[in-house]
């Protein structure tokens, strides 16, 4: 059980510190002293210090310089547990037809790494693949419906996400048309996975916990077809239309799954509160403008992302739009990290252990970003050296 040591909840209870966050710490209600605040002895798997800005090593993505992000670090990275949940994942991608012809490109890409530095509070590989599972479905409409795949004609996107919706959410159709809309779900690699994934998810989840991942699912269908309609039309979006789209096609229905994956369940009213939810739709935001960052390199240069469009919108120079996306990512990060303060002192231990999973993700899929093939175009062994020849040693703790 993933639970907060003095050290990290102090951290958390102290909310952010470093240049542009005096003003955050000023107007932020007063909070329990944290000696007080937990109950708990320190276990593995507590989130480890973030990396404040400037203190890190930049990391190169084609012509662009991406700096220090202020992200938590990994908690942990079994490398063997890894390796298993991603040999597990690739044979199961294989038995439903997905990325046919590109296995060992996805095998490089090593998303099994990712669930298990995203989900330190865990070490079985059946929980740590249902989630993997789910994620790689996710990525299979991009890989296979939108970037990659026979075709991906923007105007598909409709159609197709309205088939993913009536298998993740099951529809149920009179006589016949059952029949015919199962031969659809047959022949299509990315719906059977869907309905693979979402079966295996119930044997860790109840049933509420599988339906505000269909819920999140849903929500990132809708980003497809906003995103859809800028590839039809040729229209570029302004910048704050982008960072409202991000809270609609980003890494929600991943994160989602934390407690399942941790073998808990947040409470529903806590869940709920709007307050709650805010914090964890913002970590969402940051966590997928950092994959912005990070993929960069891998993706078109007239591709959709937030460097892109601030370039376009503020006349600068790209490197220049980076360090400006690089800013409004720890932005939200000391956003995140001030709100997490105020929300673990007042909530249940449920409530904390949660958030200190969503801050554990996010350090998780920071690491894999930062060395996955899927974005560098190397193995993640020689990504990694990259990696933590970049760490930092030291400094402070919450897509």
């Amino acid at each position: 059980m993933l639970r907060l040591d003095a050290d990290v909840l102090s951290r958390l209870l102290s909310g952010p510190e470093g240049p542009g966050t005096t003003a955050i710490r000023l107007f932020r209600p007063p909070v329990p002293d944290a000696s007080v605040a937990t109950d708990a002895a320190p276990a593995p798997g507590v989130p480890g210090p973030a990396v404040a800005p400037g203190t890190g090593t930049p990391v190169r993505m084609g012509n662009v310089t991406v700096p220090p992000l202020y992200c938590p670090k990994a908690s942990r990275d079994n490398r063997a547990l890894g390796e298993l949940v991603n040999d597990r994942l690739v044979a199961w991608a294989e038995q439903m037809g997905l990325f046919q012809g590109r296995l060992e490109r996805l095998r490089s890409h090593d998303f099994g790494r990712l669930f298990m530095l995203a989900h330190p509070d865990t070490d079985d590989p059946d929980r740590l693949l249902a989630a993997a599972r789910c994620g790689l479905s996710e990525w299979a409409v991009d890989d296979h419906w939108v970037d990659e795949g026979d075709d991906t004609r923007p105007e598909l996107i409709g159609p197709r996400i309205a088939l993913a919706h009536a298998v993740i959410d099951p529809v149920r159709l009179p006589g016949a048309y059952g029949v015919q809309f199962e031969d659809v779900v047959r022949q299509e690699p990315v719906l059977r996975a869907f309905r693979s994934a979402l079966a295996g998810l119930s044997a860790i989840a109840n049933p509420t916990q599988v339906a505000r991942l269909r819920h999140e699912l849903a929500v990132m269908f809708v980003g497809y077809g906003q995103e859809a309609e800028w590839r039809s039309s040729g229209r570029r979006p302004a910048v704050w239309e982008y960072l409202l789209h991000r809270y609609e096609n980003a890494f929600f229905p991943c994160m989602v799954l934390i407690d399942p994956v941790g073998g808990y369940e947040l409470p529903i009213h806590e869940f709920a509160d709007h307050r709650v939810r805010r914090t964890y739709l913002y970590a969402g935001v940051a966590n997928v403008l950092l994959n912005d960052l990070y993929s960069m390199a891998k993706e078109d240069p007239t591709d959709t992302n937030l460097p892109n469009l601030i370039a376009a919108e503020e006349g600068c120079s790209l490197q220049e739009a980076v360090d400006r996306a690089a800013a409004i990512h720890d932005e939200i990060m000391h956003t995140i990290e001030a709100e997490c303060a105020v929300l673990i002192a007042a909530g249940s231990p449920e409530l904390k252990r949660f958030l200190a999973g969503v801050w554990a993700w996010m350090g998780g899929s920071h690491e894999w970003h930062a060395t996955s093939a899927r974005y560098h175009g190397t193995s993640s062994t020689e990504a990694a050296a990259h990696a933590t020849e970049a760490a930092t040693p030291d400094a402070g703790a919450a897509s």
